[in-house]
């Protein structure tokens, strides 16, 4: 699982230092992981946070004497709760490791050390989810064994369970075909006892085969015999399964009524699609279902790939929708003759087809792909007096232990043909869980190409959004957001490539790119005559030289643009871990008039105390604050103490994210100064808004 990226840590902190619980803090969120913070000052505290606060993890410190770490594992103890706990010390000695052993830790983190908690935090949080998530799908499976059992009960088909050859469980409609009265009667009875004598041998090396692990066989007919001696036609289908833990076999078995001969007509017929002849979709997902289990008990590796035609709506248009059976079978054919007789082939949509082979490698996958796409791109197609040439768009999976699961492996199909569709068809593309780690190397490496062609060629664009007053003022004030257009002209949002920026260093060209082009739209603007200011973000990257300082001055003077208008954005945390540049940085800039303002603030287990330290000109709340503000008492009482400590120091206050008319009526009672978010305005390339 990977943690820290869509997920938050709720982490409980016992430690006397405020200064070295948010260190942890902003270390943990320098590595990625958002992390919400909590800390007792009293026993107290510990017991009501641990009653009303749902937590992952306990970080206590050994030496801690507000809170002792005897008092925090009685109480962690005592509430029953699945929450691991990391014992926090300077160094590790034995007498450390004996008494997290003793006391029932699950680890010991290094004070000082933040690769080492990092790894133990995420470890820890790592077998928490893994350990939750297995309890939330042994619930679900008893609820599905529970709902299985009652409708194996009601069906009418007669189902039993086998287990080495004995009966361990059978439904009513199996008991009346064999004259039993209930299950009593039949349990730990011998399946071969209900084969007529002249099968008995050959249904006995069947089971043999079955009970070395053998595949079933899709049917199997026989002749059965009844409680009284008389003997029926019968068709049987098994299926591997478990009940209360045993594997075993399900057996279906019906009655044959009609010729055996026609029976199979009937049965291939309920199999096969009518207009190319291949199998239709259930049956090709009951033959994908049984590789997969295949794959997940004994590591095989299968392929399935999902075939579908380029421009069909185009192709139909041309021959007319008359002709759509013909293209589709014509399709089909041309499929099937470069097929093995080992393969399976379905048609498994309206225009899309799928192929399964068994036992093939990557290699293998990718060279029956090609082989698909060739046969139909290098070849024509005839269909009554027309003649086309028609190409496909191929998306497949390594079927294998580390994606056996049918859900994600036709997601991943589907995608690598919507991939291939989109880049003009005619294309294959495979999915490799074994290769995950080189593919994402790829990736990366295409991403990072990406980032620095927008770089050179000034492809990043801003979206502006308006910082409403709620008191009157009449300032026009924007925040503005940045974007990468694609090679498309789509615009790509930064989540998607700020992180990949920062591993490889590009992260000061992007901080210079925005704060020039804020500075240039100033200078813009108050030719129009508007003074507007603009908000920008910057990261801590930017604080640790000299060279942004210059940019700025210069833009400055290039656009004759007023610093006054331009406020620069930090995060919180990463202003706690890098307080001195940060002091120092805003010292320069305040020199060009330029303002320096906190985002997520809020985020830290005392953030006032930073104010202490780096003087800040705005203060925007953490973003979380505005999660369901309407129907949150905490959020409400924590942004009302915000705004009343921020205006006792002559701060601004801005509420980010707005979602709804009874949030801005909180926040209007609050007494925070701005806000902005969709339901005042969304963000566009153009600042437009009417501020009057």
């Amino acid at each position: 699982m990977q943690v820290g990226k869509d997920m938050v840590l709720r982490l409980l902190i016992v430690d006397d230092s405020v200064e070295a619980a948010e260190a942890i803090v902003s270390g943990l969120r320098n590595t990625g992981i958002a992390v919400r913070p909590s800390r007792p000052e009293s026993e107290d505290d510990l017991v009501a946070l641990l009653a009303n606060q749902p937590l992952e993890m306990v970080l206590a410190a050994r030496e801690a004497t507000q809170v002792s770490l005897a008092q925090v594992m009685q109480h962690v103890d005592a509430t029953g709760k699945d929450l691991p706990v990391l014992l926090l010390v300077d160094a590790i000695d034995d007498t450390g490791l004996l008494q997290a052993s003793t006391l029932g830790a699950c680890g010991v983190a290094l004070r000082g050390r933040m690769e080492q908690i990092e790894t133990i935090v995420r470890k820890e949080w790592t077998d928490l989810s893994a350990r939750r998530a297995l309890r939330r799908l042994e619930t679900q499976v008893r609820e599905t064994e529970r709902r299985c059992d009652a409708l194996i009960d009601s069906s009418r088909d007669p189902i039993a369970y086998v287990h080495e050859g004995m009966h361990i469980r059978a439904n009513s409609a199996y008991l009346e075909m064999f004259g039993f009265e209930s299950f009593e009667d039949i349990e730990g009875m011998s399946l071969l006892d209900l084969v007529a004598p002249q099968h008995v041998d050959e249904f006995k090396q069947l089971l043999k085969r079955l009970s070395k692990g053998e595949a079933p066989p899709p049917r199997h007919e026989i002749e059965a015999r009844t409680l009284d001696g008389n003997n029926f036609p019968a068709v049987m289908e098994f299926a591997a399964a478990s009940y209360e833990g045993e594997t075993c076999q399900q057996v279906i078995l019906r009655r044959q009524e009609l010729d055996p001969e026609l029976a199979r007509e009937v049965e291939e017929l309920r199999q096969r699609d009518q207009a190319t002849g291949l199998l239709n979709r259930p049956t090709f997902l009951r033959a994908l279902e049984d590789l997969v289990a295949d794959s997940a008990q004994n590591a095989s590796h299968h392929a399935l790939l999902l075939v579908e035609p380029d421009h069909y709506a185009r192709l139909l248009q041309d021959l007319g929708l008359d002709a759509a059976d013909d293209l589709i079978a014509a399709c089909a054919k041309r499929l099937q003759g470069v097929l093995g007789d080992g393969d399976t082939a379905a048609r498994f949509g309206e225009h899309q087809f799928a192929v399964l082979r068994r036992g093939t490698d990557y290699a293998g996958t990718v060279a029956l792909a090609e082989t698909v796409r060739a046969a139909f791109a290098d070849h024509v197609l005839d269909i009554d007096d027309h003649s086309l040439n028609v190409t496909a768009s191929i998306g497949g999976v390594q079927i294998g232990q580390k994606i056996a699961s049918v859900t994600a492996i036709l997601g991943k199909a589907s995608q690598g043909v919507q991939s291939t569709i989109g880049v003009g068809g005619n294309r294959v593309e495979i999915f490799d869980p074994g290769a995950v780690d080189r593919a994402e190397e790829d990736r990366v490496k295409a991403w990072v190409d990406r980032i620095r062609d927008a770089i050179d060629g000034d492809r990043f664009v801003m979206y502006y959004q308006p910082l409403i007053s709620l008191h009157g003022e009449p300032n026009e004030m924007y925040d503005a957001y940045l974007r990468m257009q694609g090679e498309q002209g789509e615009l790509v949002q930064p989540l998607t490539f700020l992180q990949i920026a920062e591993e490889h260093g590009l992260l000061w060209e992007i901080d210079r790119w925005v704060v020039g082009r804020a500075i240039a739209d100033i200078g813009e603007r108050l030719k129009a005559g508007h003074r507007t200011t603009l908000m920008v973000r910057i990261t801590e990257v930017s604080l640790q030289d000299d060279s942004l300082v210059q940019h700025i001055e210069e833009q400055l003077r290039k656009h004759a643009a007023d610093g006054q208008l331009l406020v620069l954005q930090l995060a919180e945390s990463k202003v706690f871990t890098h307080i001195k540049a940060a002091q120092a940085f805003q010292q320069k800039v305040a020199k060009l008039g330029v303002r320096v303002g906190l985002e997520q603030f809020g985020s830290g287990l005392n953030s006032f105390q930073l104010l202490s330290h780096f003087d800040a000109d705005l203060l925007k709340l953490d973003r979380a604050f505005m999660e369901d503000l309407s129907s949150n008492p905490e959020h409400q009482t924590r942004i009302r103490e915000i705004a009343t400590k921020a205006h006792e120091l002559g701060k601004q206050t801005i509420a980010p994210f707005v979602q709804d008319a009874s949030s801005m009526t909180i926040l209007f009672g609050a007494s925070i100064d701005y806000a902005e978010g969709e339901f005042l305005a969304l963000a566009g390339p153009e600042m437009n808004y009417d501020f009057s």
